[in-house]
């Protein structure tokens, strides 16, 4: 899965490789911005938790999370 992401900040797309092609996917916040890299050095992969934060609007990097028991 590859995102992209424009100058403002509130809608992502994604491009997914499938056996057939390839899937795009489009996503806009109603209120708000995605946290997205500013520079080439800021670009990193991202785990499936950290994918979901920033899809739910929220920074991938979360400074505390609350393990489940």
């Amino acid at each position: 899965l590859f995102l992209f992401c424009g100058r403002r900040a509130d809608r992502i797309k994604g491009l997914l490789w499938q056996q057939d092609g390839f899937l795009l996917l489009y996503k806009r916040l109603d209120d708000g911005h995605f946290r997205w890299p500013r520079d080439k050095n800021e670009v990193r992969e991202l785990s499936p938790q950290q994918l979901r934060w920033l899809l739910e609007g929220l920074s991938p990097e979360q400074k505390t999370t609350v393990k489940r028991r």
